[in-house]
């Protein structure tokens, strides 16, 4: 009895001895994966090269010595397929349901373990959206408050501006949303940024923020135009007065001025006929 354990064991170990590291590979829903074995297979007379999904429990095709026409399983038939040539794997489509564990080995006389995946399929993330919550100008500075919004998760952010450049409070911000992907905003050249992304896909929202702040040089616009107004009527107001002033002014002196020259010429005249 202790002889058959320890005949297992060696064989166990025999095994595993030219297995290699597991390599992890994430593939978007409804792509096609190959996946290539990562040592050279060579199959002598009573060999068989197979991939195996999950532990051992699903074959998925299978190569026998000298064989040219792989043996794939019922259930991946028109799906998968096993090169005679390199001995790699090929998904097509795959699905949800196609992320696990894959196994290439090599049994017969030289067992062997020729590959080994972790196989993670991922759907596209959703779309993103840089959205403003709230914008506080004034004269010397604009202060926003912006939102990075996805179909199950948001992050906020707060910005400030003055007239040469803006700053994020706190620097970037970055969370993992419940569905696993990763959602951040930042500050890059006066625009806000906003990307959404997994390991397979990934999406961007920009917004300015220059057009987001009404803030001008010296003052807000609205401030402005008020103090133009209250500037500009009262001069108006006043320019006119003035105006009519001096025409008053004008059309009197002319007026006083041509009667006295009459009143004048009239007492020349009588001066003359008397003596006359």
């Amino acid at each position: 009895m202790a002889l058959t354990v320890l005949l297992v064991a060696v064989h166990v170990l025999h095994f595993w001895a030219g297995s290699s590291a597991v390599t992890t590979v994430f593939v978007q829903t409804g792509s096609d994966l190959r996946l290539d074995v990562q040592e050279h297979v060579v199959l002598t007379q009573h060999d068989e090269f197979k991939w195996t999904f999950n532990d051992l429990n699903i074959n998925v095709g299978r190569l026998e010595y000298n064989d040219t026409n792989p043996i794939i399983a019922p259930t991946y038939k028109g799906r998968a397929d096993v090169s005679p040539q390199n001995h790699s794997l090929l998904l097509k489509n795959v699905q949800q349901s196609d992320s696990g564990d894959y196994v290439a080995d090599i049994s017969g006389e030289n067992e062997q373990r020729v590959a080994e995946y972790k196989v993670i399929i991922q759907d596209p993330v959703s779309p993103v959206e840089v959205t403003v919550k709230s914008v506080s100008n004034s004269t010397e500075s604009c202060n926003l408050t912006v939102s990075c919004t996805t179909q199950d998760s948001h992050i906020d952010s707060t910005l400030r501006c003055d007239n040469q450049s803006c700053k994020q409070e706190g620097g970037e911000r970055s969370e993992t949303t419940t569905s696993g992907s990763s959602l951040r905003i930042y500050l890059l050249n006066d625009s806000i940024i906003c990307n959404h992304s997994n390991q397979v896909s990934w999406i961007t929202d920009v917004r300015k923020i220059r057009p987001l702040c009404s803030m001008e040089t010296g003052c807000h616009s609205k401030v402005c135009n008020m103090k133009m107004k209250n500037i500009c009527f009262p001069l108006f107001f006043c320019t006119c007065f003035g105006l009519c002033i001096k025409c008053k002014t004008h059309t009197h002196t002319h007026t006083h001025t041509h009667t006295h020259t009459h009143t004048h010429t009239h007492k020349i005249i009588l001066i003359n006929n008397v003596f006359l």
